[in-house]
């Protein structure tokens, strides 16, 4: 039955309906079951259902019994029985109570007193449902006319209080008060004497503690982060957030340590409908050493010490857009004393592009700053401008698909050689399937450069240098390759071993007598095996005529795939061969190279690239990648040896080896151990220039966490082992505490 109950002084026929009043007289209780007040709606009143309704005339009492709701303004209420005192305007629940407010927000209790706005009353054993799925508990609670509430010897929870099959369980965090008041306007809790029981156990008082409650960005206080290390002593961090706007926020870090000055640092964010940019910067007053100072404290200097980041882009149009990022600090050592990065060059970067189907251009801008020791900035280079605009021709041409390409870059240094390089090129594809099964691609490639170059003396690498003022060249390519792949059932699956051959042929370049900037890193490879240039960049051009040849092998069958290829090349003639000794190219054959991969369900990950002299099969380089386990526990290896044994001059190609190892071991549902470590296998033999004595470790680090979705806690022991300036060697410890909804 649904009825309504006028709020304000209703005369008793307009109560129930008139028959019923007839004929029970006006001295007795009237029972009404199952019928309906037929009033009109309004604001003053209050809509109810109910199994039964009792009315005491004398009193001017209303009962309700059986599955009794109210509704009021968005305010609902619902339980086994309800009394309405018109006279005292007060409203009673009994037994099963819900109170539902128009927010969403669900109140629990054995007893409920309101008044007849359904909006303020006390509660006996409250439980309070948030909107957000967190929980407020009271032995009793008050709740006002504006729908804030008045807790005592209360608890509150964001955590989930039963298991997956509805069991009760424990929360893994809850905070205590004497006091707590919640407010569904602000969307916020606040305490008085709060303290916070980590698995039942009282952890951390949290005097004049609040947070929000709600999905929304909130200001407030964020999780303080400890932790501790052997140069800066105990830091705590107590970060600030602000909500400036839906699409903005800010916050800001105070860092304090016990034997360092304090460290502030900032970060802003801003999402418009053009798109995003971030702000981030540190900075303290204090001491350093500098980068190669001999001694401690008598080569400390005291000077400002910061960092500062920017990045962004913005989509200008459905073709246009803008993106940036700059990266500066005030020393070398800053970033790895203060633990922000291990990076040891900065880049920062403009770029404004353009694309479309058919077409790409780019207006771009580098520069760097290097952190590396010994490494002068004045050798540095800046770049810019940096042009760069491709097009790719709709119609066939020849029945070929064709591209163009204009290029152009200008390079200078404050104290050493300076480059500015232009191009324009053409390239060709022809692809043809035979009745044989046969893929054949037809190659043309044609490109002209222009450079202009000063200071090249400068240049410590003699084949870098180049020839001083303005050169030109010409570079020709054709070329054919040819794929032969044969498909059968194999090993219970799916087989496909696929011969391949390439034929390049480029008239003779005159490589040396431009600048060497972006192709200095060659090394043969599974990845350019088949290139037309094995280069890397645009400066340096293979030439001579050369054949590939290789083998590709796939099997493909239920949970395993497994793809490998090995190749090698040989030079028709080896005059003026550019390439560096050792680097696999260097004579008419070339090392031998390849590449193993191996995935079985998502357990097994490896994946191995190799390079084999072509004279007596030595290792070259071995790099090994492997996963094994699933997402909760797993192990990884990584290991890397380049022994190629190239001059000394050269240094973007020196030797080294190193391992790396890392695990985590899923204990249980929630626990976990992991740990990770980086060893340089480096010697002399391999670097002449490397400190490493064969086997010298990085970093390693081990740790145990805890992380059920509520409550994430974790304990890291890390221990560097390099030293630079004021970076030193040493124990770092971090303690990790998150709750869901204070600060997370």
């Amino acid at each position: 039955m649904k009825s309504s109950i006028a709020l304000i002084a209703l005369a008793l026929p307009f109560a129930v309906p008139q028959t019923v009043a007839a004929q029970t007289g006006a001295d007795n209780p009237t029972s009404v079951a199952n019928e309906a007040a037929p009033l009109p709606a309004t604001s003053e009143e209050i809509e109810f259902s109910a199994d039964s309704i009792d009315y005491d005339f004398e009193n001017d009492v209303v009962t309700a019994k059986g599955n009794v709701e109210l509704d009021r303004d968005g305010y609902k209420l619902r339980s086994d029985q309800v009394t309405w005192n018109r006279k005292t305007g007060v409203v009673r629940a009994e037994g099963n109570i819900r109170s539902i407010s128009p927010d969403g927000d669900t109140a629990y209790g054995d007893n409920i007193v309101l008044t007849d706005s359904l909006r303020d009353g006390i509660v006996d054993n409250l439980l309070l449902v948030l909107d957000d799925g967190s929980r407020l508990a009271a032995l009793k609670g008050e709740r006002f006319a504006d729908g804030s509430l008045a807790l005592d010897n209360a608890a509150y929870t964001a955590c989930a209080v039963t298991t997956e099959e509805g069991c009760p369980k424990n929360p893994s965090w809850q905070i205590k008060a004497v006091k707590v008041r919640y407010d569904p306007i602000k969307k916020r809790v606040s305490y008085d004497g709060a303290r916070i029981e980590i698995f039942g156990l009282p952890v951390i008082p949290l005097p004049g503690l609040s947070h929000p409650v709600s999905f929304e960005n909130r200001s407030g206080i964020l999780v303080p982060n400890l932790r501790f290390d052997s140069t800066n002593g105990v830091a705590v961090s107590l970060p600030y957030y602000f909500s400036l706007a839906p699409n903005e926020d800010a916050t800001i870090t105070t860092q304090v340590f016990t034997e360092v000055a304090p460290l502030v640092s900032g970060t802003y964010r801003n999402l418009s409908e053009k798109g995003a940019f971030q702000l981030t910067g540190y900075a303290t007053y204090g001491s350093r050493i500098p980068t190669g100072a001999g001694g401690p404290l008598p080569d400390s200097e005291r000077d400002f010490r910061g960092y500062f980041a920017t990045s962004g882009r913005f989509i200008l149009d459905e073709n246009w857009s803008i993106s940036q990022s700059a990266r500066l600090v005030s020393d070398r050592t800053f970033l790895r004393r203060y633990d922000i990065s291990d990076d040891d060059s900065l880049r920062s970067t403009i770029n404004v592009e353009r694309i479309d189907d058919s077409s790409y251009f780019s207006l771009a801008g580098w520069a760097f700053q290097t952190l590396r020791a010994g490494d002068p900035q004045n050798r540095v280079p800046v770049a810019l401008p940096v042009v760069d605009y491709r097009k790719r021709f709709a119609e066939p041409i020849l029945g070929g698909k064709t591209q163009i390409q204009f290029n152009s870059l200008a390079i200078g240094r404050s104290e050493g050689q300076d480059t500015q390089r232009a191009f324009a090129s053409a390239r060709w594809d022809l692809r043809k399937l035979t009745g044989m099964g046969q893929e054949i691609t037809l190659t043309g490639f044609a490109r002209g450069d222009v450079y202009n170059s000063e200071d090249n003396a400068l240049n410590d690498t003699a084949i870098y240098r180049g020839e001083s003022g303005w050169q030109a060249r010409g570079i020709v390519t054709a070329a054919v390759d040819i794929k032969w792949p044969f498909i059968g059932e194999a090993f219970g699956g799916t087989q496909t071993l696929t011969p391949r051959f390439q034929l390049v042929a480029t008239p003779a370049i005159s490589n040396l007598s431009v600048p060497n900037e972006d192709s200095r890193s060659v090394d043969l490879e599974d990845t350019n095996l088949f290139a037309l240039n094995r280069f890397p960049g645009f400066d340096r051009y293979e030439d001579n005529v050369r054949a590939t040849y290789g083998l590709e092998w796939n099997l493909n069958r239920p949970n395993l795939r497994i793809d490998a290829i090995v190749g090698q090349s040989y030079r028709l003639a080896n005059k003026s061969n550019i390439v560096p000794e050792g680097t696999g190219l260097s004579e008419r054959f070339s090392d031998v190279v390849g590449r193993t991969e191996l995935r079985f369900k998502d357990i097994v990950k490896f994946t191995h690239r190799y390079r084999l002299d072509k004279d007596n099969l030595a290792v070259r380089r071995n790099e090994i990648d492997a996963t094994l386990g699933s997402n909760n526990t797993y192990a990884q290896i990584g290991y890397l040896r380049l022994n190629r044994d190239i001059g000394e001059g050269l240094e973007d190609l020196s030797d080294r080896e190193e391992v790396r190892i890392g695990g985590r071991y899923q204990i249980d549902k929630y626990w976990s151990v992991f740990g990770s470590a980086i060893i340089d296998l480096t010697d002399e033999q391999e670097d002449p220039l490397s400190s490493a004595d064969g086997f010298e470790p990085v970093r390693h680090r081990i740790g145990v966490a805890y992380d059920d979705g509520c409550l994430s806690l974790g304990v890291t022991w890390r221990y560097d082992y390099d030293d630079s300036g004021d970076d030193q060697r040493g124990s770092t410890f971090l303690f990790r505490l998150a709750l869901r909804n204070l600060g997370v």
